[in-house]
């Protein structure tokens, strides 16, 4: 058993943080103790870098005594920091955010408290995301469903003081290709003294194995592999991670997709931004020219509701384009579990406690993107331009 006094100097990996308190929390009262053992639950004051899901240790010579007790080989030296950030408690699998949304301050001049505000609520909530839209210079929230954003935005109210504005909220689609294709492109710029010329052969090709492809699969022709230099190498692999990031139909990530590296010429004055840019373009002229399919967030559903409304929430599901999968017995409620497009689940909750009479509960879990058909791709993509 272990234990943690609040006087002492904590690790998190390279990082030192001091404890200055340590609270035992019961309901809205907080009792300060001098340590704390294992297996308890407790609030610490003063941490300043830690973030939810690191493991924190009294100092590196206790986690080393921890990873040899647990039998981890620990050498010396160098050995002995590999110890350290090894010994890791299995902490919290965070899916990827499937809403999106903008997030505006009051006015530019409080848009550094903003920054601030989600730079400390993301310490606290890993599956929170913000980034920074490229084109329009736009804060995007990035959360797991409707009540996640709308707790943020309240959190952003009472506790920092910000009446922030939220744009609509978003579906977090996904887009891969379905054929295969080639493209060739040449980039060839002066700047100042120096002529960066590059010529990049790209094919790309729809992911055929296990799972989801999330990341972009590289692979490099056999005539490529070895006269590759590793700038070089690593300024193409940035290219293709910048574009994918970017789809051709609605600007949303790509995946599934497999991109091999038929040729890449450059002259020795060719930076490696020139590179990655002209890799970037021509991904982006082999997309255009492949068959585009938009990919749709499928989440599983599980409602649990009473027997007398059972026939009306089956009826709604159907609307959804909900797939029922099988409807089990708890206790005097029944509990369907489905699966149903995220798209077609926005403001559900409301749904549900209407048609329920507020009795109903139901779960959300992100399964699988899943290609949308032709009909409902073409309806999406005249929404996002206007025409519906």
């Amino acid at each position: 058993m272990g234990e943690l006094q609040y006087s002492c100097l904590t690790c998190i990996f390279h990082c030192r943080e001091r404890m200055s308190r340590l609270l035992l929390p019961f309901a809205d009262q907080q009792i300060e103790i001098s340590s704390l053992t294992a297996g308890n639950i407790a609030l610490t004051v003063g941490l300043k870098k830690s973030a939810t899901g690191d493991t924190i240790v009294s100092s590196k010579a206790s986690a080393k005594a921890a990873a040899q007790k647990a039998g981890k080989a620990v050498g010396s030296n160098c050995g002995q920091t590999g110890g350290v950030e090894n010994l890791l408690l299995a902490g919290v699998e965070i899916p990827e955010p499937v809403f999106f949304c903008t997030i505006e301050p009051p006015s530019m001049a409080r848009q550094q408290d903003l920054d601030n505000a989600l730079a400390c609520l993301q310490r606290e909530d890993p599956s929170l995301k913000v980034k920074i839209d490229a084109d329009t210079g736009q804060t995007i929230l990035c959360g797991m469903g409707e009540l996640h954003i709308e707790i943020i935005h309240d959190r952003i109210k009472r506790e920092y003081g910000l009446e922030t504005y939220l744009g609509p909220l978003q579906v977090a689609y996904r887009e891969t290709i379905q054929n295969t294709v080639h493209a060739t492109d040449t980039l060839d710029r002066i700047i100042g003294e120096k002529r960066h010329q590059v010529t990049v052969e790209l094919g790309l090709s729809p992911w055929n194995g296990e799972g989801s492809a999330t990341a972009p699969v590289i692979e490099y022709a056999e005539n490529t592999c070895n006269p590759l230099q590793p700038e070089l190498r690593e300024a193409v692999e940035n290219g293709i991670h910048t574009l994918y990031l970017h789809g051709p139909l609605l600007g949303f990530p790509v995946q599934d997709v497999v991109v091999t590296v038929h040729a890449v010429a450059a002259n020795a004055d060719t930076s490696p931004t020139m590179i990655s840019a002209c890799v970037s373009r021509c991904m982006q002229k082999a997309l255009k020219k492949a068959d585009k399919q938009v990919l749709e967030p499928l989440m599983n559903l599980e409602i649990t509701v009473g027997e007398n409304h059972l026939g009306a929430v089956l009826g709604d599901l159907a609307q959804r384009r909900g797939s029922i999968q099988e409807i089990q017995s708890r206790q005097d409620n029944k509990v369907v579990v489905a699966s149903v497009p995220l798209g077609k689940m926005m403001g559900y909750s409301t749904t549900l406690r209407t048609l329920t009479s507020g009795s109903g509960t139901f779960t959300l879990e992100l399964a699988s993107y899943q290609a949308m058909s032709l009909h409902e791709q073409t309806a999406l993509l005249n929404k996002r331009i206007g025409l519906a």
